[in-house]
């Protein structure tokens, strides 16, 4: 096995075009523990840490380019970014220990392919778009068309993520996310959930709602999302009837699997909870513009 740091997009797809069995690396925290697992180690690891590009973060024109290889911890510590989108800034903040969120980073944890992503549901509650760089060029898709089921991903051999695309949410708008352990921390999530409003006057007039690690990969729920829309939130508080029928929705939106950590019942039992417990959270945020 070879290692190469390339510093820029072009010379990463010419490493993947020349080294049929080559993988790229955003920071290699899944990775290692994978390669020491038993996974056969690829002809040549490629790191993208060294390509500015990738490590960048500007806001321009209403629009957010993220680095696919940006440390979450950069992200998290960044004031601007956080207002703007809490709930996915919460959403990388868990990715492992302080540690590993210098390393760690959107593109590897979606990329990854797990169920229990957890920066992904608010990737996708934001209308996140990520560029791929491919064989001749580029093509942009929503981060929601990346994953397609455990470990594994809509890219092509030798494409991988260069950056994503944030829209500024509009005045009015907030998202949380909210996850379920088994432990205090350093822990898969057993039910994640994001939600993100948008505020006007008394009552939601846009809403989704996003769940992982209940299904094979981020499912989104329009039902969940319907519940919301035209929900009174008069005196800061959700309609009831809407809060309840955004938690069957969820519930019923869930495919979970049996083990250990968590039974099917539980699991969408605890969908629902979480879902009702982020919407308040995004309404708040909505209204105070926190």
């Amino acid at each position: 096995m070879r290692y190469a740091a390339p510093a820029t997009v072009d010379e990463a797809r010419a490493l993947l075009s020349d080294n049929p069995g080559s993988q790229v690396f955003a920071g290699a925290t899944d990775l290692v523990p994978q390669m020491r697992s038993g996974r056969p180690a690829p002809s040549v690891l490629v790191d993208l840490k060294r390509i500015e590009r990738l490590t960048a973060v500007t806001h321009e024109d209403g629009q957010w380019t993220i680095g696919a290889a940006t440390p979450a911890a950069d992200l998290t510590r960044d004031a601007v970014f956080t207002a703007a989108f809490p709930g996915l800034s919460e959403g990388a903040g868990l990715i492992g220990s302080d540690q590993i969120q210098n390393r760690s980073s959107l593109g590897g944890n979606l990329a990854n392919a797990s169920p229990a992503a957890d920066s992904v549901p608010a990737l996708i509650a934001n209308a996140g778009q990520a560029v791929i760089a491919t064989a001749d060029g580029t093509r942009t898709v929503p981060a929601s068309e990346i994953v397609t089921g455990p470990g594994s991903t809509s890219l092509a051999e030798g494409e991988f993520i260069v950056e994503f695309t944030l829209a500024d949410p509009p005045a009015g708008t907030g998202d949380a996310y909210l996850r379920m352990i088994p432990r205090t921390e350093m822990d898969i999530a057993i039910v994640g959930a994001a939600v993100r409003v948008t505020v006007d006057g008394d009552s939601i007039s846009d809403a989704i709602v996003v769940l992982g690690a209940v299904a094979p990969t981020a499912v989104v729920v329009p039902d969940a999302a319907a519940a919301l829309v035209g929900a009174s939130v008069a005196g800061g508080s959700i309609d009831q009837s809407a809060l309840t029928a955004l938690a069957e929705a969820a519930s019923a939106a869930c495919d979970p699997i049996d083990d250990k950590r968590g039974t099917i019942v539980y699991r969408r039992q605890v969908a629902g909870v979480l879902a009702k417990r982020a919407a308040v959270i995004a309404v708040e945020r909505a209204q105070n513009g926190v």
